[in-house]
């Protein structure tokens, strides 16, 4: 029978059509934001144990020493340096999965979030993509990264961190890596000045002879893996040593950068709490938290040029 056309019943039919389409798209974009933010949140995952102890300490270290130059060039560094630690974090992590499962199970990959051949697929990408970052700030940049890649191979391939000489030395070399990129990328100019040279000279010395402080909370799972860390070299020795360490250069840099007496004291007594600490409570659980004070600590000490640059430790 034939039907006649009414514009208001035609739109009135149109009506669940149309609704239909909304919902399937609103669903389409539910999913996708799902998913996007499931993969941040394991990116975020890879990297959240150094935040503490390398993204925070190396951004204040560049916006230090290079002196930061523009917002811009802040951002930059920020991304340079969080995509590099992305890129140490996964190799790592792909290798030292045993020792994640005691320590750390909530990590990608032991908690299954990331599958073992994804870790290193993800890893493989990584290396051309921190080049292609480094390529916009200049050669000087490609090649730190470069040589943190290598110090990367070194750390997990090679397995240099087995022992604790060849830990300490990559790990100075990554720290050092890791400054001078930053620190190139956040400046006005890719040229250092002698402070921030004479500052990641410091900063290498201060590093080899404490890191052992992020190894001694972490005991058990290095021995379980034959790992020869210092605390398992030389355990009542090692942390006399780091006691000692945390102290003479709590000193040494408060009276290099010549600080202001009471930011001298208050400088070198939280280098002589850390020490005691470890010297003293030595639960692993105990170890953990003077680790968190230390890197406190350290986040001062990369700090301390800046009163070269600007004169704010005088008092």
């Amino acid at each position: 029978m034939f039907k006649p056309y009414h514009p208001l019943l035609n739109t009135l039919s149109s009506r669940p059509t149309i609704t239909n389409g909304y919902r399937h798209l609103h669903k389409v974009a539910t999913s996708l934001v799902t998913e996007i933010a499931w993969h941040i949140h394991t990116l975020i995952l890879f990297t959240y144990t150094d935040y503490k102890t390398i993204f925070c300490p190396i951004t204040l270290f560049a916006a230090v020493a290079a002196p930061v130059y523009s917002v811009p060039r802040m951002l930059h560094s920020i991304l340079w340096i969080w995509v590099h630690l992305l890129q140490c974090n996964v190799s790592n992590q792909y290798k030292s999965y045993d020792e994640d499962m005691i320590n750390r199970p909530w990590r990608p990959i032991p908690s299954g979030r990331v599958s073992g051949n994804a870790a290193i697929r993800l890893r493989l990408c990584l290396v051309p993509i921190c080049l292609g970052v480094s390529s916009f700030h200049g050669w000087d940049v490609v090649f730190a990264s470069a040589g943190l890649t290598m110090t990367m191979i070194l750390y997990d391939e090679l397995q240099l961190a087995g022992h604790w000489v060849g830990k300490n030395f990559c790990n100075v070399s990554g720290y050092l890596t890791f400054e001078l990129g930053a620190t190139k990328v956040m400046g006005q100019t890719t040229q250092l000045d002698t402070t921030a040279w004479r500052a990641m000279a410091f900063s290498a010395c201060v590093i080899f002879t404490t890191i052992q402080a992020q190894d001694f909370s972490d005991v058990e799972g290095d021995i379980k893996l034959g790992r020869t860390t210092f605390p398992i070299y030389a355990p009542s020795f090692s942390r006399l040593f780091t006691l000692f360490s945390m102290i003479a250069w709590s000193v040494i840099l408060g009276k290099y950068w010549v600080l202001g007496p009471i930011t001298l004291i208050s400088f070198c007594c939280l280098g002589t709490f850390v020490g005691w600490r470890y010297y003293n409570l030595r639960a692993s659980h105990q170890d953990s938290l003077s680790y968190l004070i230390f890197n406190i600590w350290l986040l001062f000490a990369h700090f301390l040029p800046a009163h070269v640059r600007w004169n704010i430790l005088a008092v």
